[in-house]
């Protein structure tokens, strides 16, 4: 039976339309889907325009190779014209120093650049699980490692520091199954405590001299710039991350004191201003401490920053906990597991994969509010190393340029830990098809 109206015959296969594919696909989903969003594009589009036409220049005519303002317009001048504009990153190209390394000696700028790369050898193994595990090793090591170069003296004050956590990490291994996780972490914190206050000047000093290894010391006010920010910045991300676990699951506990305690540290550190808690550790702090302690500003910072930052992490945290449903716990219960292996094995890695886009803001959010710093008299890259670098006379009446700077350095270390929790969110993903 002859049937007309049908094709006897498969067509052979053709293009998709133009605007079916290709970049002309992407615009019409993209950038003109609708009448707002045309206009919008339109918008954007002009204001990048203008953006360019006005700063593009400015920046081409800029002056690398200058030692003062002055001379880097006779520069821009004589190339471009009485009329041109350009940056005069000259005052860079002079003062790079300073923004890095602040006041800290520059016959001894070695130390802060091996530490910066001593660490990231440490966290490598620790953010990467292709890394050897044996650069582990470093990254045990590194806080007395960098504390020692960085601030010098006697090599023995940190490493005998260090014999403290080994205390707690011994009595948590030869004491957990015994008598419990929470037991033993305590036994072993109050044998740290007494090392710590107690033993460890008198041994250090022993050891000290009979092998007497050490550095030129370095005073605190000496640190400024970006080594002020990371000495700050990675010390808290790293001291807070724990910290916050700990007070996010003492904040659900079914132990009332537990659980009202750490209710009543988030939410009184969550309340109150972080130049606040600046001041505190810069002006009150001493107040508390027997007369005549010394106490490093620095470190005053770093234990006060530390305590800001752990509150914010706890109720990210605390956040994954409560995302988590209730047959994961169920589940834990049924396969006998007691409290902590539950959290450590179970609960705890789910909490924390939810919980990694608000993680990784807060340690971004710290990171940039290390600037604040400035307000206790340290010198921040932004506000403290700037101004001092532009009273300089011969730099009067720059004002963009060290701005810029600065903002592209934290601009690319905070998009780095960007793209590594985007990273890590895909690596641990698995419910995708």
């Amino acid at each position: 039976m002859d049937v007309s109206y049908v094709r006897a015959q498969m067509l052979p296969q053709q293009e998709p339309p133009l605007g079916q594919k290709g970049a002309v696909k992407w615009l019409r989903e993209n950038l003109f889907s609708g009448w707002l969003n045309s206009i919008l594009t339109v918008l954007g589009i002009l204001a990048v325009f203008f953006l360019i036409k006005g700063a593009l220049p400015w920046l081409l005519h800029g002056v690398w190779n200058a030692h003062s303002l002055t001379e880097c317009r006779q520069v821009i001048a004589a190339n471009w014209g009485d009329q041109a504009t350009g940056a005069c990153w000259a005052l860079i190209h002079e003062r790079w120093n300073q923004f890095i390394f602040g006041f800290y000696p520059q016959d001894i700028y070695w130390r802060p650049t091996l530490t910066f790369i001593l660490l990231f050898v440490a966290i490598a193994p620790v953010l990467f699980a292709q890394i050897p595990r044996i650069l582990l090793i470093v990254t045990v090591a590194f806080p007395a490692l960098g504390f020692w170069l960085l601030w010098g003296g006697s090599i023995w004050g940190p490493a005998m520091a260090m014999v403290g956590f080994l205390l707690i990490y011994l009595a948590y291994r030869l004491l957990s199954e015994r008598v419990g996780a929470v037991v033993s972490f305590g036994i072993g914190f109050v044998a740290a405590c007494v090392w710590w206050l107690v033993l460890q000047t008198h041994v250090s000093t022993a050891v000290d001299n009979l092998v007497p290894i050490g550095l030129k010391p370095v005073e605190s006010d000496q640190f400024g710039g970006f080594l002020l920010a990371f000495a700050i910045g990675v010390t808290a991300i790293v001291a807070s991350l724990p910290l916050g676990i700990i007070l996010a699951l003492g904040r659900k506990s079914d132990m009332p004191l537990v659980r009202m305690l750490c209710v009543g540290f988030i939410e009184f550190v969550r309340g109150v201003p972080l130049i606040t808690m600046l001041f505190t550790a810069s002006l009150l702090l001493q107040y508390f401490l027997p007369r005549g302690t010394q106490f490093d500003l620095i470190l005053r910072v770093d234990i006060l920053v530390t305590l800001f930052s752990a509150a914010y992490i706890a109720e990210v945290i605390r956040g994954g906990l409560a995302a988590l449903p209730r047959g994961q716990y169920e589940a834990a219960d049924a396969l006998g597991l007691d409290y902590w292996q539950a959290q450590r094995l179970i609960i705890m890695p789910q909490a924390l994969k939810i919980s990694i886009p608000g993680i990784v803001s807060s340690f971004i959010g710290l990171f940039k509010d290390t600037t604040l710093v400035t307000f206790v008299g340290l010198m921040d890259p932004l506000k403290g190393i700037t101004q001092v670098v532009r009273a300089d006379i011969n730099w009067k009446g720059v004002y963009w340029e060290p701005y810029i700077f600065v903002g592209l350095i934290f601009f690319i270390f905070c998009f780095g830990m960007s793209r590594y929790s985007m990273y890590l969110e895909r690596k641990l993903k698995r419910d995708h098809r």
